[in-house]
């Protein structure tokens, strides 16, 4: 009877391993633990002791909460009136955040709205890259001092290792833009 009796974790422990890209080797020398001792746990040949298994999450970015709650499905819907507003923005400019409460999210997804003659903040130099599509409207795009015009259709993606804001020319109409930072 013997090793009959303990929940099968090995597969999702090297999902887990693999998603942060790493080897058995790699997590066995973060954890101090061999690398047949990982691929015994994860083709379920052994159990580990809570202690083990808590010190192989620390060092993959999980906890135990984490991991045994992840047994549920991702949220993959997210409606629109769970968006969550930006309440910091010049006047003028109104952002939902289109994907909330999503942790290890690679991109963060914002509908902005700019009112005729508005503009957003200008941002200073930071990671990751953004992309952006104007969804409707004008908009000129500002990356260190240079203007790029861009209407309905068109799309931006760079670098946010420039200042960077965008505003709408129009006198009459707003603009709109599904905004997309990338980290």
């Amino acid at each position: 009877m013997g090793g009959e009796n303990f929940v099968k974790i090995g597969e999702k422990l090297k999902k887990l391993r693999l998603s942060r890209g790493l080897t058995q080797e790699e997590l066995a020398t973060r954890t101090d633990l061999s690398r047949s001792f990982i691929s015994q746990l994860e083709s379920d040949k052994t159990s580990p002791s809570i202690e083990t298994l808590e010190r192989i999450l620390r060092a993959l970015g999980s906890d135990l909460k984490q991991f045994f709650s992840d047994f549920e499905e991702k949220k993959v819907i997210f409606r629109k009136e769970e968006r969550v507003p930006v309440y910091d923005e010049p006047e003028g400019v109104n952002s939902e955040i289109l994907i909330s409460g999503v942790e290890d999210k690679e991109i963060d997804p914002v509908l902005v709205t700019l009112e005729p003659g508005a503009k957003t903040e200008e941002e200073p130099y930071h990671e990751g890259d953004e992309f952006g599509y104007v969804l409707e409207g004008k908009i000129e795009l500002y990356l260190d001092g240079v203007r790029y015009r861009l209407k309905a259709g068109d799309c931006f993606y760079y670098r946010a290792d420039k200042k960077h804001y965008v505003r709408n020319p129009d006198k009459k109409r707003r603009a709109v833009i599904l905004w997309i930072m990338i980290d």
